[in-house]
């Protein structure tokens, strides 16, 4: 294969691709950009490049860049995926894909008119032990699925740190429960309707948060299963040893099975087999600066597979109208919390003209 030019935009959240682009062997990073030239000077030294732009505009007319990586705050997403597919370039874009769905019309068009491809880096799908959940539910050897549950709990208070992060354009509802909230469409992509609740604790309001914290929600398939998604991020939380960060449980007729993150821990149990699973000698790959602050090797994973897709012609997972309904799936969560009734995710789609997704 012949590598892809990458180009990144927003060298905060952006560093773990920049370290996962510069160890593939996929992926030539071709130029790095930021507001912030300082930041700029900053990246390159540290991952022994020499070329970079405060300017977007000259990202983009950057011949050698196939590939514009996304990192920048939620709310530019819509702006920066367009401008990005209209200069001829392939889009990767952190999550949430977009921070609402006022022009997620404008960006869906924008992706069919290009003919580039666009997908949404869900991180969470590309760790080991969910990659290794995903197969295992593949193999159908669990029976049917009764119900999905996903959580997101970590003490972000650190996060507020970031002057936007106490804006009003920031929501933990988009930022963080898009991971878990995503891993139940994976499963469910068929996903009806949502009820559920939202509060701001009284950590989050003394870190000057602007939107709620803490969140719980119950999700209903059209199929009939029914999900569950809660995330807090202004408290401590338990150790690691009882709880994890982030976790997926699949419950199924003859089994269930559970992915972790961040201990690259897999349990599962079929009959009376019961096996955990450890990702051991993989700690160095997932987690290379920072301890678990970033996550560089989920990077890597999901770059590779773009490029694999790109080489044999593949649409990427997920792609724009599955980023779209995702963020319609998270647009109903926030309805329903301020509503306090549950929203079908039909008429989100209908009200902003995305019936057809």
């Amino acid at each position: 294969m012949q590598k892809l030019g990458l180009g990144v935009l927003g060298l905060g959240e952006g560093r773990s691709i920049i370290s996962a682009g510069v160890a593939s062997p996929l992926w030539e990073v071709v130029s790095l950009c930021d507001v912030n030239e300082q930041l700029c000077r900053q990246r390159c030294a540290e991952f022994g490049l020499n070329n970079f732009t405060t300017s977007y505009d000259d990202l983009l007319r950057n011949k050698d860049v196939d590939v514009i990586g996304i990192y920048t705050p939620d709310h530019l997403h819509a702006d920066h995926v367009i401008r990005a597919l209209q200069a001829g370039k392939h889009v990767i874009c952190t999550k949430p894909f977009l921070d609402n769905l006022t022009r997620a019309r404008e960006v869906l068009e924008a992706q069919r008119r290009s003919g580039r491809q666009v997908m949404v880096g869900q991180s969470t799908r590309f760790f080991a032990p969910f990659i290794r959940q995903r197969e295992h539910f593949e193999t159908g050897a669990f029976g049917g699925l009764i119900t999905v549950e996903a959580h997101y709990h970590a003490d972000h208070r650190w996060f507020l740190e970031k002057p936007w992060a106490k804006q009003a354009s920031f929501k933990w509802l988009y930022g963080a429960l898009s991971h878990p909230a995503d891993l139940v469409r994976w499963y469910l992509p068929d996903v009806a309707e949502v009820m559920g609740y939202a509060l701001l604790s009284d950590n989050g309001r003394a870190g000057g948060l602007a939107n709620p914290d803490t969140f719980h929600f119950v999700i209903k398939a059209a199929s009939g299963k029914i999900a569950r998604v809660s995330g807090a991020y202004s408290g401590p939380t338990v150790p690691t040893q009882r709880d994890s960060g982030m976790t997926c449980i699949l419950r199924y007729a003859n089994g269930a099975s559970q992915a972790d993150y961040h201990e690259l821990r897999y349990a599962w149990k079929i009959g009376e087999q019961s096996v955990i699973e450890a990702f051991k000698g993989q700690e160095d790959y997932y987690f290379r600066f920072e301890g678990q602050s970033h996550h560089a090797g989920e990077y890597q994973n999901y770059i590779e597979y773009f490029a694999r897709c790109l080489e044999s012609s593949q649409t990427p997972r997920p792609d724009v109208a599955e980023g779209i309904v995702t963020i319609a799936l998270l647009q109903a969560m926030e309805e329903s919390t301020k509503l306090g009734q549950p929203i079908k995710l039909k008429a989100v789609l209908a009200r902003h003209g995305l019936d057809e997704l």
